[in-house]
């Protein structure tokens, strides 16, 4: 494989939506009550995008070092695991993709003040911290948390804060969605990967309380996202629920693993497809 390619299959570009979606629904809704920047929205992205593929190459580095990822897996491959990139060279991979989130964030401290530059540093430290350290969150059945609340709420308010300075609270429970979606990817991931996480004593919420909860959190995940808009007025994201309902299906019946992989995709693009559905509600509630 050309260098270019391992690495892109390393950043995991379909999970990039996760960062992008509330960036989004920051700006849009900002927009919405009458500012916005284009550079703000830009380097919003550029900084979220980094930090999530750095966390994408930091998962790959320690899940491999703590057993995670092996042969045996079910999900795609894990680039490391599968000799294409050395330890060193991924180390450095993290270290720079983390640096880029750090420079392209300057811009945006000088717009929203020290706050933005001290929530830089603690989304960067606990990406690492999501798989590494002596306590690593996703191996202690806090990384349903961890994704809920900061590729929900906090990157909605942030980015809206980013182009208002203000911080509502409307904006913060809308944010809720992107990050149910975000939770039922992940969990999506760890139902397909629960027999892996098990042996390696990856204490996933599917792990503690069994396969069922798992099934339970991504449905409930999924009908909460698309339900929430709906109380501010905004009802086309409920229409997400009509191809949520495929995936929704093959989680509570497919027994082969390696089949999880599709329905696992499905609801990466959900999230896609909630984000549009939202824009557009926007728009058509308050107009161009």
């Amino acid at each position: 494989m050309k260098p270019v390619a391992i690495w892109l299959e390393a950043s995991r570009p379909k999970t990039l939506i996760a960062s992008i979606s509330p960036a989004v629904l920051g700006t849009v809704l900002a927009w919405k009550s009458g500012s916005f920047s284009f550079l703000t929205l830009l380097l919003t992205l550029l900084t979220g995008v980094a930090i999530q593929i750095g966390t994408n190459f930091s998962n790959d580095y320690f899940d491999f070092l703590k057993g995670a990822d092996t042969s045996d897996r079910k999900g795609p491959r894990r680039v490391t695991q599968a000799g294409l990139v050395s330890l060193p060279v991924m180390k450095r991979a993290i270290f720079l993709t983390f640096t880029f989130a750090a420079l392209f964030s300057i811009y945006l401290a000088f717009q929203g003040g020290p706050i933005i530059s001290l929530l830089a540093v603690l989304y960067i430290a606990l990406s690492l911290a999501y798989t590494a350290g002596p306590m690593p969150l996703a191996y202690f059945g806090l990384g349903d948390f961890f994704v809920l609340v900061f590729y929900g709420p906090i990157a909605t308010l942030i980015t809206y804060y980013l182009q208002t300075h203000q911080l509502p609270l409307h904006v913060a429970l809308l944010g809720l969605s992107p990050g149910l979606i975000s939770t039922a990817i992940l969990t999506a991931n760890n139902l397909r990967d629960v027999n892996e996480d098990r042996r390696c004593n990856k204490k996933t919420l599917c792990v503690r309380f069994g396969e069922n909860f798992g099934r339970i959190e991504y449905t409930l995940c999924l009908i909460a996202a698309a339900a929430i808009p709906s109380f501010y007025g905004y009802y086309l994201p409920l229409l997400m629920l009509i191809p949520a309902l495929i995936p929704i299906k093959a989680f509570w019946t497919v027994q082969d693993k390696k089949l999880l992989n599709v329905p696992f995709a499905q609801t990466g693009k959900l999230l896609l497809l909630f984000t549009v559905l939202m824009t557009c509600s926007i728009i058509w509630k308050h107009g161009l």
